[in-house]
């Protein structure tokens, strides 16, 4: 009976593995290789940095049954590029992108619309007085976007590795228990025989 459940234990293992592997690589891990087929990285200095006149709405949250919207000011951080003379719209990474394309900064949503101004006036300071003409890597993706480049990539190595790497320790630890359960079983049964060939 232990050695059936054993056995259950190690094909669901080995199940939950190969199911997960799927379900990650299809989800996850091709649409990240994807997002990284088609970039690379830059050297970046700030160009300009400047505030429109246009405003979002973004939707904030102040408990389980409040939700409601506000409005904050763009900010678009322009820079050159390592690659390329002309000046490219910079992103938080590739989720802000695809949220708002015409902005280089989304605050965190607050309810009051002043209180998004000074977060986004913060953020422009910064960019300004401490960035100023420093160079810093950036990431671009020739596919999705040429003219935008990113800060930071959403998928980095260390995502794609443990999107990689869970699945197979559950895969190879089902596997480990099935082949021991199978042995134990084999050495149990030659036991068996050498103890009725000895009586």
């Amino acid at each position: 009976e232990a050695e059936d459940e054993s056995m259950r234990l190690g094909f669901l293992l080995i199940a939950a593995g190969l199911l997960s592997l799927l379900g990650l690589g299809c989800c996850w891990l091709r649409p990240a290789l994807q997002e990284r087929g088609g970039g690379g990285s830059a050297n970046c200095t700030v160009l300009a940095v400047r505030q429109l006149g246009e405003r979002f709405a973004c939707t904030f949250s102040c408990g389980a049954a409040c939700r409601g919207t506000a409005r904050y000011p763009c900010l678009q951080v322009l820079v050159r590029t390592s690659r390329s003379p002309a000046p490219a719209l910079l992103h938080e990474d590739e989720r802000q992108l695809r949220t708002n394309p015409k902005c280089s900064y989304i605050p965190p949503c607050a309810r009051d619309d002043q209180e998004n101004s000074e977060n986004v006036t913060y953020k422009q300071k910064y960019w300004k007085e401490k960035v100023g003409s420093q160079p810093f890597t950036c990431y671009f993706n020739q596919h999705l976007r040429p003219d935008d480049v990113m800060l930071k990539r959403t998928h980095d190595e260390t995502v794609l590795l443990h999107c990689f790497l869970w699945p197979v320790v559950t895969f190879l630890v089902g596997v480990l228990i099935v082949v021991l359960t199978i042995c134990a079983k084999s050495l149990a049964i030659r036991a068996e025989a050498i103890k009725k060939k000895k009586h």
